[in-house]
C-alpha cells in the first residue's frame, strides 16, 4: 500500500482537462470499427476475414505513422501534434461522404487509413503528456483516469452507431456516412480550439530535450531501457487481445445464437460500460496500490475469464467474456505509463514506438481466419496468449520491486 497523492496540480489542471477530452474522441473512433465489421458483413455480403480489413487498414496507419508522429512531436511539441492529428482525423471522417457515393468497401478503407494516421498523432501526444501533468507517483493513476473517457467514447459509439446501423431503417453502406460526417465536423471544430489554446511543454532535468528535437538518437537510446522493451511487448500482446475481442464480439454472440445483431451491439455497449467503470475504479485503487501489482492481478483475471470462454459452457461463457472487460480496463494506460516511467526527455520517442502497438488489431484477421476454418470458440486462444504475456510483465515488475526494497 502507498499514501494517496493528488492526481494533478493546479498549474496543469486546464491542460489536463483539455487533453483528457481527446480520449473520448479516439475511443469513439476505434469502437465504431467493431460495429462496422458486422454492418459491412450484412450489407456487402463479405466474410469475417474480409471485414477484418477494417481493423487491418486502420491500425496499419498506427504502425506506419507512429515514428513520424514521434519525430514531429519531438520537433514541434505536444500542441501542434494534437492539432495535426485532429486535422487528419477530421479529413478522414469526412471522406466517408465520397466513400458512400462510390459504394465500394475499399473507398471506406482508404478513409479509415487516414483516420488511423490522425489517431496516431493524437495518442502519441496525449498519452505521455498526461503522465507528465502532475506528480510522478500518480502518473499511472492519472493516465487511467483520462483513459476512462476513452471508454466512455467506446460506449457511446457502440450504442448510438450500433442502434443506427442495425435499426433496419437504413439500407446500404452509404448510411455509415452520417455518423462519420457528424464526427468529422466536431473534430475539426476541436482542432480549431486546440490551435488557439496554450499547452505548456514539459521540460526535463536530463538535458536531452534539445537533442530530442533532431535526429534519431532518442529512438536508439530507448532500447537500452529494459522495462520499456518488456512494456512494448506486453502492450502489443494486450492490443492483440483487446482489439481482437472487441471486433469479434458481435460475430461471436450472434453466431452462438444468443441474440440478434442489434441486441449484440447493446450487449457490447454494456461490456464497454464495464470497461469504463473498470478504469475509473482502477485509477482510484492505484492511488493507493502499486500499479504493477494491479496489472498482475488483472492479467490473471483476464486469463481465467478467457479460459472459461474456451470451455464453451453456454451463457457462463458470455458472463466470463463480459467480466474480461472489467479486468482488462486498466491494462493499456498502466502498461504505457510503466513503460515510459523515468524516461525523461526520451518519453516522446518512447511513446511513438509504443503507439505502433495498435497494429495488434490485425490479430482480428487471424481470429477471423481461425473462425472460418474451425468454429467460433477456438479463436479465443489468441487473446488468451496475449493476457498471459501481460500477467507475466506485471509479475516481473512486482518481483523486481520486491527485490529493490
Amino acid at each position: 500500500m502507498r499514501m494517496k497523492a493528488k492526481l494533478t496540480s493546479k498549474e496543469y489542471f486546464v491542460p489536463f482537462v483539455l487533453i483528457t477530452s481527446l480520449f473520448f474522441l479516439w475511443g469513439f473512433a476505434r469502437a465504431i470499427l467493431d460495429v462496422l465489421n458486422k454492418h459491412f458483413q450484412n450489407e456487402l455480403h463479405i466474410s469475417i476475414t474480409q471485414s477484418s480489413l477494417i481493423q487491418v487498414t486502420t491500425y496499419l496507419g498506427y504502425f506506419l505513422m507512429a515514428i513520424p508522429a514521434g519525430l514531429f512531436i519531438n520537433r514541434y511539441g505536444y500542441r501542434r501534434g494534437v492539432v495535426f492529428g485532429l486535422l487528419l482525423f477530421g479529413m478522414g471522417a469526412l471522406l466517408f461522404i465520397p466513400g458512400a457515393e462510390a459504394g465500394t468497401f475499399y473507398a471506406f478503407l482508404g478513409a479509415l487509413f487516414i483516420i488511423g494516421c490522425g489517431l496516431t498523432f493524437l495518442e502519441t501526444a496525449a498519452n505521455p503528456y498526461v503522465t507528465e501533468l502532475g506528480p510522478k507517483p500518480t502518473s499511472t493513476s492519472r493516465l487511467n483516469f483520462s483513459q476512462s473517457f476513452n471508454g466512455l467514447g467506446c460506449l457511446f459509439a457502440t450504442f448510438a452507431v450500433g442502434q443506427f446501423l442495425f435499426s433496419g431503417k437504413q439500407e446500404g453502406g452509404g448510411s455509415v456516412a452520417v455518423p462519420y460526417t457528424i464526427l468529422g465536423i466536431l473534430v475539426l471544430v476541436i482542432a480549431l480550439v486546440f490551435a488557439r489554446v496554450n499547452l505548456p511543454e514539459i521540460k526535463h532535468d536530463d538535458g536531452g530535450d534539445e537533442k530530442a528535437k533532431y535526429g534519431r538518437e532518442p529512438l536508439l537510446k530507448i532500447w537500452h531501457h529494459r522495462t520499456f522493451v518488456y512494456g512494448l511487448m506486453a502492450l502489443l500482446a494486450y492490443e492483440v487481445a483487446e482489439i481482437s475481442i472487441n471486433s469479434y464480439f458481435i460475430n461471436f454472440v450472434t453466431g452462438q445464437g444468443w441474440m440478434s445483431d442489434r441486441t449484440a451491439s447493446l450487449v457490447l455497449t454494456c461490456a464497454l460500460a464495464f470497461f469504463m467503470v473498470g478504469r475509473f475504479i482502477g485509477s482510484w485503487i492505484m492511488r493507493r496500490v502499486l500499479p504493477e501489482l494491479m496489472l498482475m492481478i488483472c492479467g490473471i483475471g483476464c486469463v481465467v475469464c478467457i479460459m472459461l470462454v474456451l470451455m464453451n459452457v453456454g451463457r457462463l461463457s458470455l458472463y466470463a467474456l463480459l467480466g474480461n472487460y472489467l479486468f482488462e480496463a486498466i491494462m493499456f494506460p498502466t502498461i504505457f505509463s510503466l513503460a515510459v516511467r523515468n524516461l525523461g526527455s526520451l518519453t516522446k520517442s518512447a511513446s511513438s514506438i509504443l503507439m505502433m502497438t495498435p497494429v495488434g488489431g490485425c490479430g482480428f484477421l487471424l481470429m477471423g481466419l481461425v473462425a472460418d476454418c474451425t468454429n467460433l470458440v477456438v479463436p479465443f486462444m489468441i487473446p488468451l496468449l496475449g493476457y498471459v504475456i501481460v500477467a507475466l510483465f506485471g509479475f516481473g515488475l512486482v518481483n523486481s520491486s520486491d527485490k529493490e526494497r
